[in-house]
C-alpha cells in the first residue's frame, strides 16, 4: 500500500513542480530575449482625436502610448518599467505603458522608450529599446490678410497673406465678385514653402469681393474668407471733380456776363425811347399823304405869358374862321 502511495506521488511530482501551477507563464520565457511592441500616438484638440504616426503637432496634448506585442500572454504577470527620453532633454519614468506630454516647439527629435519587464524574483528582467524619429509641426491655427482691404478698379493689386503654420503647406485660394458664385468655381492650388504669399490680382469690377483662403499641412488644415472693397482710382474722381468745376465756373461767367448786359440796356433804354419817339414822329410827318392843306402858319400863336411853359396851339381851319377868331 505504502509502494503505491510513493509511486503515484513520484509521478505527479513533475506537474506539481510546474510554474503553470504557481500562475507562472514560461512558454518561450527561456527564448524570449527582448519585448515585442509599438509605438503610438494620439492627440487631442478639443473634440477631436487624432492618431499619429511620426509627425506631431506643437502645444497640444499628446499621449504616447507602447503596445505590447505578448499574443501568447506570456508576460503577463510581470511588472514593467518604462523610461521615455523625448530627445529634448526631458525624461520621464513610469510604471504604466503610456505618458501624457506635448512639445513646445517644431523641429526634428529622435524618441527612445526603454521598456524593461521582471517576471519574478528568480527570472532574468527583459528589456526592450524603442527608437522613433518624430517630426513636430506647428498647427495652422491663423491666416491673415496683410494687405488693406480698399482697392483700386482696374489695376494690378499685390496683396501679402501669411499663413501661421510649418511650412511646406497646399495654399488655395480664389476671388468671388459680390462674394457669390453662381457656378461652381474651383481655387488656385499653390504649395508654399515660407509663411507669407504674395497675391497679384486685378479687379475688373467695383463692388464688394471675397477672398477665399484653405491651408493645410502634414497635421492642420484651416479655412477662411476676407471681403474686399474695390473703388475707382482717386486720381479719376480728382479730374472729374475739376471739370465739374469748370463746368461750375463757366456756367457762373455766361450768368454774369447776361446779368451785366441786361443792366447796361436797362440804362440806357430812355434815351433811346426818346430818340426812336422822334424820329417816329418826323417819319410820321414826313410819310402823311400830300393833300391841299391850307396855309396855316398865320394860325399859329405862341402864349408867352409864362417864358418856362411853351405851348404851341395848332389850330386847323379855314382862313375865314380864323380871322373871326381874331377878331
Amino acid at each position: 500500500m505504502n509502494r503505491k502511495i510513493i509511486a503515484l506521488v513520484v509521478m505527479s511530482l513533475p506537474l506539481i513542480l510546474s510554474p503553470q501551477v504557481f500562475g507562472l507563464a514560461t512558454d518561450g520565457l527561456s527564448n524570449l530575449q527582448n519585448i515585442a511592441g509599438k509605438l503610438s500616438f494620439i492627440q487631442r484638440e478639443g473634440n477631436v482625436t487624432y492618431l499619429r504616426d511620426k509627425e506631431l503637432a506643437t502645444e497640444v496634448p499628446t499621449e504616447a502610448k507602447f503596445e505590447l506585442f505578448d499574443p501568447m500572454n506570456t508576460l503577463r504577470t510581470a511588472r514593467f518599467n518604462y523610461t521615455w527620453d523625448f530627445g529634448n532633454g526631458e525624461v520621464l519614468k513610469g510604471s504604466e505603458p503610456s505618458v501624457h506630454y506635448n512639445y513646445s516647439s517644431s523641429g526634428n527629435y529622435t524618441l527612445r522608450l526603454r521598456v524593461g519587464a521582471q517576471v519574478n524574483t528568480t527570472s532574468t528582467p527583459l528589456t526592450g529599446v524603442y527608437t522613433i524619429d518624430v517630426t513636430v509641426l506647428d498647427a495652422i491655427r491663423n491666416i491673415e490678410l496683410k494687405s488693406p482691404l480698399i482697392f483700386q478698379v482696374s489695376r494690378n493689386n499685390s496683396l501679402a497673406v501669411h499663413v501661421d503654420g510649418s511650412p511646406p503647406m497646399w495654399v488655395c485660394w480664389r476671388f468671388l465678385q459680390n462674394c457669390v458664385s453662381a457656378t461652381p468655381t474651383g481655387c488656385h492650388l499653390t504649395m508654399l514653402y515660407e509663411n507669407t504669399m504674395i497675391l497679384n490680382h486685378t479687379f475688373t469690377a467695383l463692388g464688394v469681393h471675397c477672398l477665399d483662403i484653405s491651408a493645410r499641412n502634414d497635421i492642420s488644415k484651416l479655412q477662411t474668407s476676407y471681403n474686399i472693397f474695390v473703388r475707382r482710382d482717386p486720381s479719376i474722381n480728382l479730374l472729374f471733380i475739376m471739370m465739374c468745376a469748370l463746368i461750375v465756373l463757366a456756367i457762373l461767367a455766361f450768368i454774369s456776363v447776361i446779368a451785366c448786359r441786361h443792366k447796361k440796356g436797362r440804362n440806357n433804354k430812355p434815351q433811346m425811347s426818346k430818340s426812336s419817339n422822334a424820329t417816329y414822329s418826323s417819319m410820321n410827318m414826313e410819310l402823311q399823304p400830300q393833300q391841299d392843306i391850307p396855309d396855316i402858319s398865320s394860325d399859329i400863336y405862341v402864349s408867352s405869358s409864362k417864358k418856362e411853359e411853351v405851348q404851341p396851339l395848332l389850330q386847323h381851319g379855314t382862313r375865314s374862321v380864323a380871322n373871326s377868331y381874331r377878331s
